[in-house]
């Protein structure tokens, strides 16, 4: 196992955790990564999109001209797929976009962007995020004092005490903080840096290693 660095709010060192290799040290699958991530923007889609068909476009009900005589093709109907102002023909109709894919698919995409963003030194682990109190800037401070300024992933484990610091985050725009059981692989790879605590980094160790 690897050992990473403990830090606290003030970015002190403070400790080491070690960080379990077959979560964060594997041999990446950029496909399962690619088929995840495309799992979940596809499950964002509405797919409300739609066009009228032949049978649902108004007018039509009368031959729009004579059979014969005019030196036009023949024509039945004005609501045909041909005519303007007719119906589409084999256009996008409401539906689902979203598609499975099998949970070792799906844990294998997750342990490769933690390894990749491992493999990047983007990896921070906190000793807690537990803050005495809900404050914007006092959570502004944390960012700053270890240089944060892209997207940024908290990963907490939801038996800890983080309450003020998510209430304290919402604002930012740059940060999302979610538990260990809602990361994603889109969130780790949207994110520049994952910033873990020490309990969470180990639940994830724990969870993602039985498989």
């Amino acid at each position: 196992m690897a050992k990473c660095d403990v830090f606290d709010l003030t970015a002190a060192k403070v400790g080491e955790v070690e960080l379990a290799d077959s979560v964060f040290a594997i041999e990446v699958n950029n496909q399962a990564i690619f088929d995840a991530v495309l799992r979940q923007q596809s499950s964002w889609r509405q797919g409300t999109h739609a066009v009228k068909t032949r049978a649902e476009v108004s007018g039509g009900g009368k031959k729009p001209f004579k059979q014969k005589g005019t030196g036009r093709a023949r024509q039945g109907s004005s609501r045909a797929t041909q005519m303007r102002g007719g119906g589409i023909a084999f256009g996008p109709v409401p539906r689902s976009h979203t598609f499975k894919l099998n949970r070792k698919v799906r844990r294998l995409a997750l342990r490769g962007v933690l390894t990749l963003k491992a493999q990047e030194e983007n990896v921070i682990v906190l000793d807690s995020i537990a803050m005495p109190e809900m404050k914007t800037k006092n959570f502004v401070k944390v960012l700053d004092a270890f240089k944060i300024e892209r997207k940024v992933l908290f990963v907490v484990d939801v038996a800890e005490d983080f309450e003020n610091a998510y209430m304290s985050s919402r604002n930012l725009g740059n940060v999302n903080m979610v538990t260990v059981e809602g990361v994603n692989v889109y969130d780790v790879m949207n994110a520049g840096k994952l910033v873990m605590t020490k309990a969470a980094a180990e639940k994830l160790g724990e969870v993602l290693s039985n498989d």
